[in-house]
């Protein structure tokens, strides 16, 4: 699978090298001085920065890899989980949480929970959190990527992990925000532009798109219950859970939306996320497909990426394919790093200093962010694989063991007023507990299946402890709590709403047509 970079191949690599330094040079020199500055770049970005910008932080290594081994391995079903967060997570994240984080002014997610619950809540979610930045969004993608590259180019795994890291700190840390965004932009250019190069060669070798609708017939999204890793049943609950923590409480991705220029633009911002997640996997999923009737029998499935590059691309196209590969990995290691430093500045630094000025917390943002860096170094140094299911599967089991806990602590939170810090906390400890447990007494249950129980369990948890201790006054929960208010825009911004420029319009376009989909190869 080892390819031998041309001439054009490094002169393509280099010139995105190369533009994503100049990119991030110049939108570094911005001012940046201030938490609101640094951490949310200014509240100044249009609607399809922060979409954009929420798409390229998401999609990496383990959508090139992981991903598209999915899709060798089971088919169409891939897309359920980034079409299922166009139905649960992302429409969370627009109907439900979105008027609450913008108009309380928060920074961070335990913010929210600090309000509406208090300071154990907070702490409990910033360390889960945190945590998993480390060795699921750092760790795993840098992991994954750098073995890409030793797959491909032969390169020492060992070496492209620290390298990758250090590019990519030195403007994260630098820059703040604004300059994770700008470089999120390009790369989202460079990663489209190498995807489609790759699914264009792919359809062209596997006989155009005649052969890929020739497969419809197993297009199968909802499997049957017994199937070990998308059973049907994944619907009841481990999917629920998942999907909204990860789009709708997940700091990654809602600090793009903290940093919108007003509420218009960030909920139209969440919108053109969902028509970005609806066409990005088609051009990973697609040679998913057809990798089988070229390249059967791989031991890995996780292998088809590397296999599909080295075997079919010409010179210069594998340059820009590797672009797309590296781009993915630098813009998720930004964004996990760009929010993992505002969560350590925010939630823990300014609890215990209260008084620190604002250019004593961005320095103290940046220094933990070089922390960070090398923190998720050495968790991907010590990653060993995780048996020959796909990367994107053990990427999910482990958000899974978080997941049901969180989810449950925001939702319940935020549709109940009698929902108290003590069954929060109690869910957040479960999350744990619970998910180890059953890993260990069945461990051939799906993890789709476990999560989803852990998932009611903390539910039932959170609200049987709530109902036994004391809640928040009525005045303390005032302008936290769900109500149909909230899905109108503020009055001021709503003129701008109005007709092509309506936010819930093109929601109910790209709605319909995901929910065809399921319906049609249900």
């Amino acid at each position: 699978m080892r390819v031998e970079l041309g001439t054009v191949d490094l002169l393509v690599f280099g010139a995105y090298l190369v533009a994503v330094g100049l990119l991030a040079a110049r939108a570094s020199r911005n001012r940046n001085d201030t938490r609101r500055e640094y951490f949310l770049g200014g509240e100044k970005l249009p609607w399809w920065m922060v979409g954009g910008s929420i798409v390229a932080a998401n999609i990496s290594s383990h959508h090139f890899i992981g991903v598209m081994g999915v899709a060798y391995q089971h088919g169409f079903v891939a897309m359920t989980i980034e079409w299922g967060a166009i139905l649960v997570g992302f429409n969370a994240l627009l109907w439900i949480f979105l008027p609450y984080y913008l108009r309380n002014g928060f920074y961070t997610m335990p913010e929210f929970l600090q309000r509406r619950y208090g300071g154990a809540a907070r702490g409990l979610f910033a360390v889960l959190i945190l945590v998993t930045y480390v060795f699921v969004e750092i760790a795993a993608v840098l992991y994954f990527g750098a073995l890409a590259l030793h797959e491909l180019l032969g390169l020492s795994v060992h070496l492209c992990v620290p390298v990758i890291a250090l590019i990519t700190g030195i403007y994260t840390v630098t820059g703040g925000l604004r300059a994770v965004v700008w470089t999120e932009m390009l790369q989202l250019v460079v990663l489209l532009v190498g995807g489609l190069s790759l699914a264009v060669a792919v359809l062209h070798a596997g006989g155009g798109w005649a052969a890929f609708f020739a497969t419809s017939k197993d297009w199968d999204m909802i499997r049957p219950a017994n199937d070990p890793d998308f059973p049907w049943t994944m619907y009841l609950g481990g999917l629920l859970c998942i999907s909204i923590f990860y789009c709708a409480a997940n700091q990654f991705i809602v600090q793009r939306v903290l940093g919108a220029k007003d509420e218009w633009h960030a909920r139209m911002g969440v919108v053109f996320t969902d028509y970005l997640k609806f066409l990005l996997p088609l051009i990973i999923v697609v040679p998913g497909i057809i990798g089988p009737k070229l390249f059967p029998g791989l031991e890995r499935p996780d292998m088809i990426f590397p296999t599909l590059v080295a075997n079919l691309l010409p010179q210069g196209l594998v340059g820009l394919v590797l672009a797309g590969l590296v781009a993915a990995v630098m813009s998720h290691v930004s964004g996990a790093l760009n929010s993992s430093t505002t969560i350590l500045t925010v939630d823990f630094y300014q609890v215990w200093r209260p008084r620190a000025t604002e250019a004593e917390a961005v320095r103290f943002g940046r220094r933990s962010g070089i922390v960070l860096a090398i923190l998720g170094v050495v968790a991907a140094e010590i990653l060993t694989s995780h048996s020959d299911r796909p990367v994107f599967i053990y990427l999910l089991s482990a958000y899974g063991y978080v997941t049901p806990g969180m989810a449950t602590m925001f939702l319940v939170g935020i549709f109940w007023r009698r929902a108290t810090q003590a069954g929060a906390v109690t869910a957040g400890v479960l999350t744990i507990v619970l998910s180890v447990g059953l890993e260990l007494l069945f461990p051939s249950l799906p993890f789709f299946n476990r999560t989803g129980i852990v998932f009611w369990a903390c539910m039932v948890a959170c609200v049987g402890v709530s109902l036994v201790t004391r809640p928040k006054s009525e005045e303390a929960l005032r302008g936290l709590i769900w109500t149909r208010e909230s899905l109108q825009l503020p009055e001021n911004q709503r003129r701008q709403a109005r007709g092509w420029r309506s936010p819930a319009l093109w929601w109910a376009i790209i709605t319909v047509v995901v929910l065809y989909f399921y319906v049609r190869y249900a």
